[in-house]
């Protein structure tokens, strides 16, 4: 098994996991609050994660987009509590937000120049559909 496929499938597992936390978190204290300590967690991994020889040895336009990427981290999952802090149900909220990638896949052609196949194309059809027929639940239809 490749390791990019062995990882794709620990985020899997890992953000199944997540999800059933946050609603659970979410339930008994504010999002923002939680945003707070989901920081704390993260920042309990990193002596077991982090193997480089200082996080300051790259470049300031490399640490830059490592800190823009915290930030839209940040403000992901923030607001993906939010959803669920608000009484948006994990079971509906959680599949819509997991369609963010989608994003990804219609800027990649013009920002990375990678190429989207025919068949890419009808599964970011179907999963536009997949939001819309799972966000109908919301409206009680």
């Amino acid at each position: 098994m490749h390791a990019w496929l062995w990882f794709s499938l620990l985020v899997l597992l890992f953000y199944g996991t997540l999800g059933v936390v946050q609603k659970v978190a979410t339930n008994l204290i504010s999002a923002e609050s939680a945003l707070v300590w989901s920081a704390v967690g993260f920042m309990l991994l990193q002596p077991i994660l982090y193997s480089a020889p200082s996080p300051f040895h790259y470049t300031c336009g490399a640490l830059g987009w490592a800190l823009v990427n915290g930030v839209f981290t940040g403000l992901g999952v923030w607001t993906l509590m939010a959803a669920m802090a608000v009484g948006g149900k994990a079971s509906l909220v959680l599949p819509i937000s997991a369609m963010y990638p989608l994003l990804v896949v219609l800027v990649a052609p013009i920002v990375f120049h990678e190429s989207i196949t025919s068949l890419q194309a009808v599964g970011v059809a179907c999963a536009l559909i997949s939001v819309v027929l799972i966000s109908s639940d919301a409206h009680g239809h």
